[in-house]
């Protein structure tokens, strides 16, 4: 930083400043009253603490269920195991047991069978295996863990080599003789200390306690590796691949996740990559400060920087942006337990032999907030931005074609980069001593490579107007249905199309592309009002605000750029104050050559939809049957809302939507929005059918790792509460299915002594299934760089009696119905539709838009 920018940063707070932030000659903040690290390490530990003691609670609800001693307690697995892919409480959800009609089989058997390779590998046990639990009490009680821990371990040769103690409770993999086990061991100080080692439980392999506890144990064995964990996932920061053409660094590494499948404990192994930025936070500042008006400086610092994840390298730790104190600097000081003061500088030049550079650069603020118990007071850590590295990437990043062409290059392996980089890992874990040993010292074996066999289903057709399209490629089915009619739209015939007065030009030429695609399709076009108006945000809105009345059916703007202000106002005023579809089109699309016809056909397409058209539909056999759509996405302007997004099919051919969003605090259940929102539902299908519908599929999107309970629990009697509130007599048929785009198992077809993407339709429903869920995993998007990655469906409530083909095969052609693309989807289309909405309104609109568009796809 200058010495200008040191000096206003210091010499002025943020007007938010947080209540905990240190005032100007107060350095000292109240967190720091104990420990002899500052805040930015010493609350590494504090945040364990935290975890543990929330996840204490959800433990004991597993342990009673489970039948194991309270000694469980969770403690051993969290604070030991960290952040593991494999949730806890997502372990103890049986869903399958309550589905008669799946309980014995829930399997497909149409379509062609497929021999597939997958990312999975089999954990070798004896037969017999079995995780001994033990509570461990001292007397006298001793408050150090490390004391425990010591003095238990001093007696190894009772214990064997095989154990892991959290200070209270052990595991064992051999049983000891007794039931109870006393021991006595002394201290340095020569006082006698009594131990009780009491047997707790006997816990199979196939146990929530023993998944997670394997977990652990691969958490060891990657870290035998050089691997550190960043996240759930581990990278390997000894082996970067830099692209200093964009200032980017990744960190190679592996998600992995040890599982109980259909029939057997199977580790999962996927490759990931973790992008770094080579900027610091400082050096970020610093270009920022050069770039604006410093009289608005801390303001926009503040904008660009919070909420952002930055990466201390010292100790591979991440952090998410709450706030920046601006009056804390390196040179300030804070109480070490002994009572003493240290300063941040000398802290790390001590503990890291890291010398800072400025010693006047503000402080970045984190608060550290159990997940599980919102009651507990957020830890605040205080950052050093010289050592903060910026991960991810800017929207301006993204919207780099450069930039992701080159990080594609390196992170987009196809299926045979693959499986290389993963069978690496496994040489490398058999052939590592100190890995191979953490394994064997349990008993546990790494074994081989799992393969199975999946099914294609038949590829589907696509109905028009009048004729019926099958398409040559699934992936793409536009040159099919090209001089092919849809299947209906009222005519474009009050409309208005704003531009800048030098994209006069490119305006017109639109206009005339649409009017000639538009012709095949059975879509006609009037011509519009066009109004041209200056180059500013202002003028295109007030453009709107005169010219909008109610008579008109569309508004068209041709933007000069992709300035975000001036899209938001537009979108905000004409979805809820005067509601009326728009389309927006960015000069520099329309400039491009030869694009302009298929530029014109993907604008009359979306137009279309934004109408109230219909496009293509798939053959439904089921009858009156109504397929809802559920998301969840952020609010980017309002801290700690969420927004839910909620689309119903209204029309048997499942071709018509009417779609409702809620924003909510993140405290309230999402299941009350989903009450109201499946009420509008039920009244615009009997309003355009007459009747209700005889069947209801939901399909759940935005479900994060231990979510699975609550939508059980929860979220599924409150949609079913609303369909028996409606009337007397009144019972669907209801399934509620569960949707995850990211899943680590990944599959692969052999061809040409290669190994290869599976074609689309595959689905896969054994052995890399789970057994207590009714679940199946489905291939619906061709990949045309890269590996494919599978959808995750899981059936959590099903009283329709739907053979699993038919669930399967009806997920299928629900990838069909999105109307934003031609081609095949990775998830359901109501599913994108409900996130398209959740989308524009978290990001542009942040309110409920106007239930006059309810009935139109005016988000895409």
């Amino acid at each position: 930083m200058t010495g200008r920018a040191r000096v206003r940063a210091r010499g002025q707070a943020p007007s938010g400043a947080a209540g905990s932030a240190g005032q100007p000659g107060s350095p000292r903040r109240p967190d720091c009253s104990s420990g002899d690290e500052p805040m930015a390490v010493r609350t590494l530990q504090s945040e364990k603490e935290a975890s543990t003691s929330c996840g204490h609670r959800e433990t004991t609800k597993l342990t009673q269920r489970y039948g194991l001693s309270a000694g469980v307690s969770g403690c051993t697995l969290l604070e030991r195991g960290g952040k593991t892919r494999c949730n806890f409480q997502d372990l103890g959800v049986n869903t399958r047991e309550t589905m008669a009609h799946v309980k014995d089989c829930k399997t497909g058997f149409s379509g062609i069978p497929v021999k597939v390779v997958t990312n999975l590998y089999s954990l070798g046990l004896p037969r017999e295996w079995q995780l001994y639990q033990y509570h461990v009490t001292f007397n006298p009680e001793l408050e150090s863990r490390r004391l425990r821990l010591a003095l238990l371990y001093s007696h190894s040769e009772l214990l064997g080599k095989a154990k892991a103690f959290d200070g209270a409770i052990l595991f064992l993999s051999q049983k000891l003789e007794n039931q109870v086990t006393e021991l006595v061991s002394v201290t340095k100080r020569g006082e006698t200390v009594n131990i009780t080692i009491t047997l707790t439980n006997q816990l199979a392999s196939s146990s929530p306690v023993c998944i997670q506890f394997f977990n652990i144990i691969f958490k060891k064995v990657l870290k035998k590796l050089s691997m550190c964990q960043v996240g759930r996932n581990f990278y390997s920061p000894s082996d970067p691949v830099e692209i200093p053409q964009h200032k980017l660094t990744l960190w190679p590494g592996f998600a992995v996740s040890i599982t109980q499948f259909e029939n057997r404990v199977m580790l999962s192994a996927d490759v990931s990559h973790k992008v770094l930025r080579s900027e610091t936070v400082l050096e970020f500042m610093t270009s920022l400060y050069t770039r604006i008006d410093s009289a608005c400086f801390i303001q926009t610092c503040e904008k660009e920087l919070v909420g952002l994840i930055v990466l201390t390298r010292y100790n591979n730790k991440t952090y998410r942006i709450d706030d920046i104190d601006w009056c804390v600097k390196p040179t300030d000081t804070f109480p070490k337990r002994d009572g003493t003061e240290i300063s941040y500088v000398d802290y790390y030049k001590q503990q890291y032999d890291i010398v800072l550079t400025d010693l006047n650069q503000p402080m970045l603020v984190s608060r550290l907030k159990s997940k599980q118990n919102s009651t507990v007071e957020p830890r605040v850590v205080h950052l050093i931005p010289e050592l903060c590295y910026l991960t991810g990437l800017t929207s301006r990043a993204i919207s780099d074609f450069r930039l992701m062409k080159d990080l594609a290059q390196e992170m987009h392996l196809n299926p045979e980069q693959r499986q290389q980089r993963l069978s690496r890992l496994v040489d490398n874990i058999q052939r590592i001593k100190e890995a191979r040993l953490e394994l064997e010292m349990w008993e546990l074996q790494l074994g081989c490579q799992v393969s199975l066999t999946g099914r294609v289903v038949p590829t589907e057709k696509i109905l028009m107007q009048e004729q019926t399209c099958l398409p040559m490629s699934a992936g793409d089915w536009s040159k099919d249905m090209r001089n092919m009619k849809i299947i209906g739209v009222q005519p474009l015939e009050n409309w208005l199309m704003l531009c800048s007065n030098r994209n006069g030009e490119l305006a017109e030429n639109l206009l005339n592309c649409l009017k000639r695609v538009g012709g095949p399709m059975g879509f006609h076009i009037e011509y519009p009002r066009i109004v041209q108006v200056q180059e500013s945000p202002m003028a295109f809105l007030r453009a709107v605000q005169q010219h909008v009345n109610p008579e008109v059916q569309l508004v068209m703007c041709v933007l000069s750029s992709n300035q975000k202000d001036c899209y938001d106002s537009i979108k905000k005023f004409l979805s809820l104050d005067r509601p009326v579809p728009s389309q927006c089109v960015l000069a520099r699309t329309l400039n491009k050559q030869g694009m302009m016809m298929s530029v014109a056909t993907k604008i009359a397409m979306q137009i279309i939809c934004k109408l109230g058209g219909e496009l293509w539909a798939v053959e439904i056999p089921l009858k009156s049957l109504m397929v809802i759509g559920i998301d969840v996405n952020k609010d980017a302007l309002n801290k700690g809302s969420s927004v839910v997004g909620f689309v119903a099919s209204t029309n048997s051919k499942i071709t018509r939507w009417f779609s409702r969003c809620i924003l909510r605090n993140t405290a309230t259940d999402i299941a009350d929005c989903l009450k109201v929102c499946m009420k509008g539902a039920i009244s615009k299908w009997h309003k355009y059918n007459c009747e209700l519908p005889a069947r209801i599929i939901v399909y759940r999107d935005g479900v994060a790792d231990g979510q699975l309970k609550m939508v059980v629990d929860y979220e599924v009697p409150q949609l079913l509460s609303v369909l028996t509130e409606l009337t007397t007599n009144y019972s669907p048929k209801v399934s509620v299915i569960v949707v995850r785009k990211k899943c680590i198992p990944r599959f692969f077809t052999e061809a040409n002594r290669s190994l290869q993407n599976p074609p689309v339709g595959t689905i896969v429903d054994t052995e890399a299934t789970r057994p207590e869920w009714y679940d199946f995993y489905l291939i619906s998007q061709l990949a045309r760089q890269g590996t494919v990655n599978p959808t995750y469906y899981n059936v959590v409530y099903d009283n329709s009696g739907l053979k699993p083909d038919h669930m399967q095969r009806l997920t299928y052609k629900m990838c069909h119905l999105y109307y934003n693309w031609p081609g095949l989807i990775r998830v359901p289309a109501p599913c994108q539709y409900a996130h398209k909405l959740t989308f524009l309104v978290g990001q542009s609109i942040h309110r409920e838009p106007s239930l006059e568009l309810a009935d139109k796809l005016f988000y895409l």
